[in-house]
């Protein structure tokens, strides 16, 4: 960072909601400045940096992961009205997912369907017809431009799921997180569906299970959840991430 530049980093896995911190350690060496702003979802505590120079973050935790890998077939749609007013956002299109363009194709596809049967269906759609492939999306890839490509990365794979949930009137939102059988290993994208009450995870990839991962922070897309965001031009150097099952 040639210049002081505002940074907002979002990689402690959240504490709570089918997950506890056993232990964790947090070094951002001396930033200008660093404050801690929750947000409204409390799934979240975004660090606030000022930095100049050379930022080096390391962090490491332990969790334990309460969350049952739940049969989404089984489970059913929470009817329009009667949505909590944390989940009724998450029913409209956000910039990378333009859910309204796939109504025709969610209608014509899973009609026959309904709550978790119709979102299985469409996770499996997206894994056998979609193919892992590193460097083919950007940052400006949205989940329109994966479905006509049929490829991608983990984003990609969520933000395609999660356009077709929003299609089906289903809320849907983006998480990040930690999850054992990623590969490459990296911060992981899914998409969460709100059925039977509850927030459920949804990997299209078909690479990580809802039980075997640690939730780092939700949001409408990857706008939202986005590891480090720079408010200014930054250089990123190099990153890693390693997760293992103690």
């Amino acid at each position: 960072m040639p210049e002081p530049v505002d940074l907002m980093l979002q990689i402690e896995a959240a504490d709570g909601h089918g997950q506890r911190v056993i232990d964790a350690t947090l070094d951002l060496g001396v930033p200008d400045r660093m404050s801690r702003v929750p947000t409204p979802n409390g799934l979240c505590e975004p660090i606030w940096l000022r930095e100049h120079g050379e930022l080096r973050v390391a962090y490491r935790a332990r969790v334990a992961i309460d969350r049952p890998a739940a049969d989404l077939a089984r489970l059913a749609a929470v009817p329009l009205h009667r949505l909590p007013a944390e989940a009724v956002p998450y029913l409209n299109e956000s910039r990378y997912c333009p859910s309204n363009k796939f109504h025709a194709f969610v209608d014509r596809r899973f009609g026959e369907l309904e709550g978790g049967a119709k979102i299985a269906r469409m996770r499996d759609w997206i894994e056998s017809r979609f193919t892992y492939v590193a460097g083919t999306s950007t940052a400006e890839t949205g989940a329109l431009d994966s479905f006509v490509e049929r490829r991608g990365v983990c984003r990609d794979y969520a933000h395609v799921m999660i356009a077709l949930a929003r299609a089906a009137h289903i809320p849907a939102r983006m998480a990040s997180a930690y999850a054992l059988g990623v590969e490459p290993q990296d911060f992981h994208a899914v998409a969460e569906v709100y059925l039977a009450g509850d927030w459920h995870p949804v990997d299209a990839t078909g690479m990580a299970r809802g039980d075997a991962m640690a939730r780092i922070c939700v949001g409408r897309d990857a706008a939202d959840i986005a590891f480090l965001t720079a408010y200014r031009e930054i250089e990123l150097i190099e990153q890693s991430v390693e997760v293992k099952e103690a």
